[in-house]
């Protein structure tokens, strides 16, 4: 808005008619008083000013109007028809006028100026406007970078109490802070602490996890400074989203007595399960001898109290052997002796071997699929045993139903063989955990006999056959588990 400021009426009409022609909006005043109060009041583009008003002339309201902070940078153009002389003129600019236009005022020369001074303005209200937000943002990133610094202070103090070495890292994998416990492994902050030579370098490892994005969990090896061997540790490190990019938090868990607690577990365990076979197998053998001598007399009662043992021994003999596997494969001596077989063969043994160890069952089993050509190159007998798993889950989890389907399947790069039930399913929420070492379903576990290591051991004979294992299922409406093997067959087998 542009302020006119005259004494006389007919001045400030003819002003303001030739401004709103062009589109400007006009504010008056017809003296020096109520200008001053309108300009404490409004803000103002500019300000045109008549030199001889009574009262209190326009030199004095233009040096009234740069005492104000607010409108010290206000744009004045005097318009005087009578004080004319060059002293006159360099008063107008000395009060803070910014031009001096003597009447009668050429309307094209007027307007001319008053564009120029009014576009002026409003670059200045621009860079005034872009100032302010600049200092709001400096001000914020302040702010911000203080925020950050505390909340960095913090994560530190709680790193520096924890009983587990602890360090920072970038998306680069440079690190940055490192706790006291850390120095008990390292002699610097800036290199990890060694490792056993049969185990991956941490700095590997991490960068891999870095580059995915996905936090990263391992057991290692490292050695203490003053120590000559090794203890185990869990490292973890995992991501923090700071300043919209990654930076990474690790612990260092000692988890050496565990493991060597674990090492003596599973000692115990092959020993035991070594031990209990031996006379196993000869209650078994006796008998198996009893059974037979008892099936001659066809009215005895005792033959059916003998099945019964059997079963029993069966069962224990299932149980010691899943032991003697988890052990093996604890020890990652679990043997896998591939060569190139018929898998229709094998899922012919497995479906016998369960069709005779269940023929009191009523349930039927059907076969899917068109294999009867296929070789693949595998261990045969582990293969066998993660199938009669899956079936043997299948008739006791489904028991009462009427059917059960094995069904085989010839992809692109792998064959893939099924077993479906419909008997109670598994949770969704469950079916995560279903291959972990020693799980089983809580809703299940009082009504099924097992220790929940039998499809841990399936997953790790697939595992090492670079194949899959999964379980689909909903609650109450069956189960499918499957596993893939690829069809690579060996060059000399081709």
């Amino acid at each position: 808005m542009i302020l006119i400021v005259d004494d006389n009426p007919d001045n400030i009409y003819s002003l303001q008619k030739l401004l709103e022609s062009k589109n400007f909006k006009v504010d008056t005043a017809q003296s020096g008083e109520e200008a001053l109060k309108k300009i404490l009041k409004y803000n103002y583009a500019l300000i045109i000013l008549d030199v001889q008003m009574p009262d209190m002339d326009g030199f004095e309201v233009a040096e009234n109007i740069a005492g104000f902070s607010k409108t010290k940078e206000t744009p004045i153009i005097f318009l005087s028809a009578v004080n004319t002389d060059k002293r006159f003129i360099t008063k107008g600019y000395d009060s803070g006028g910014l031009d001096y236009v003597t009447k009668p005022v050429d309307p094209d020369i007027l307007m001319l100026k008053v564009k120029t001074f009014y576009r002026l303005y409003e670059q200045t209200q621009a860079l005034k406007d872009i100032q302010q937000t600049l200092e709001m943002e400096v001000e914020r990133r302040k702010q911000a970078q203080k925020e950050l610094r505390s909340k960095v202070d913090y994560l530190h103090t709680l790193l520096e109490s924890l009983p587990q070495i602890a360090f920072t890292c970038d998306h680069r994998g440079n690190i940055g802070f490192v706790n006291g416990r850390w120095f008990q492994f390292s002699d610097n902050e800036h290199t990890f602490p060694q490792t056993h030579p049969d185990d991956r370098p941490i700095a590997t490892e991490l960068q891999e996890s870095l580059e995915s994005g996905k936090p990263l969990e391992m057991e290692v090896r490292v050695k203490k400074r003053d120590e000559s061997g090794y203890s185990y540790q869990l490292l973890r490190v995992w991501p923090i989203l700071e300043n919209g990019e990654n930076n990474w938090v690790g612990t260092f868990t000692d988890i050496d007595v565990q493991k060597k607690a674990e090492k003596e577990k599973d000692e115990f365990l092959s020993i035991a399960s070594h031990e209990l076979k031996t006379p196993l197998t000869s209650i078994k053998a006796y008998m198996q001898l009893l059974a037979r001598k008892l099936k001659l007399d066809k009215g005895c009662a005792e033959a059916k109290y003998v099945n019964r043992v059997q079963d029993q021994v069966e069962k224990l003999n299932s149980l010691i052997t899943d032991l003697l596997d988890l052990s093996k494969i604890d020890n990652g001596k679990l043997g896998i002796n591939k060569k190139v077989f018929s898998l229709e063969r094998m899922v012919q043994n497995a479906i016998d071997s369960i069709v005779q160890t269940h023929d009191q069952s009523n349930m039927e089993l059907y076969r899917q699929g068109d294999i009867s050509d296929l070789m693949i190159y595998g261990d045969e007998i582990r293969l066998e045993q993660v199938l009669v798993n899956f079936l043997t889950n299948a008739y006791k989890y489904a028991a009462g139903t009427e059917k059960v389907i094995v069904d085989c399947e010839i992809m692109v790069d792998f064959v893939k063989v099924s077993v479906i039930d419909f008997g109670i399913g598994i949770p969704e929420s469950k079916q995560s955990e279903v291959f972990d070492k020693f799980y089983r379903v809580e809703e299940t576990s009082f009504d099924f006999q097992g220790l929940g290591i039998g499809l841990y051991i399936c997953s790790e004979i697939i595992r090492s056959h670079q194949g899959t294992i999964a379980v689909e299922s909903s609650a109450g409406k069956g189960a499918t588990f499957y596993f893939t093997i690829p069809l690579n067959l060996p060059t000399d087998a081709k």
